[in-house]
């Protein structure tokens, strides 16, 4: 009978396949990360100056000339004037931050579209074990386009949670079968 949960180390890509992948998905991805984090600051400082205005201008109206509206509704209105003011900066800042997630979800969209050039794909491999070489074959699905960030970050994540081991189970069970492997 065939163990089939048996894998040997040499089966499995090694740190240094994980370390590669992950400085090279830095490179290919910093200036988009860097972009994102610096607009996000800029529109949190001027977001957090205007808040502070608008604050200061509803903590600063003067309800007096509504006292044709009564005594009791003027009450009501200076009583409950700074939790207004308060929910209109909370309604604001989801807003702000709703169009922010959605930039941020374009850029990292743009950037896995982006096509990795022949160099940085030729580093890579040659440094990479079989293994790794394996699953990042695996995650390159359209073999018509060049690979992309996105196939790269895909290879990346699929060896972390060992897509390796799986690959050679599949074809194992395959030969167990008796199934020619179109891939080899």
């Amino acid at each position: 009978m065939i163990d089939m949960n048996t894998d040997t180390p040499a089966q499995q890509p090694t740190r240094q396949d994980r370390s590669l992948f992950r400085n090279t998905l830095l490179k290919l991805t910093a200036a988009q990360k860097i972009f994102c984090v610096v607009v996000i600051v800029v529109i949190a400082l001027i977001w957090y100056r205007l808040l502070n205005r608008l604050l200061a201008y509803g903590h600063n109206i003067d309800y007096s000339g509504l006292q044709v509206l009564g005594a009791r509704t003027l009450a009501l209105l200076e009583q409950y004037n700074p939790f207004f003011w308060w929910a209109v900066v909370a309604l604001c800042t989801l807003i702000i931050a709703y169009f922010l997630y959605r930039f941020v979800l374009g850029m990292q969209r743009s950037a896995r579209a982006r096509l990795v050039d022949e160099a940085t794909v030729s580093q890579l491999v040659s440094q990479l074990s079989e293994p790794a070489r394996e699953v990042l074959r695996w995650a390159w699905q359209d073999r018509r386009d060049p690979l992309t960030v996105g196939d790269l970050q895909r290879a990346y994540n699929e060896i972390r949670s060992g897509r390796a081991s799986k690959i050679a189970l599949a074809r194992r069970h395959a030969a167990v079968l008796g199934v020619v492997d179109p891939a080899a």
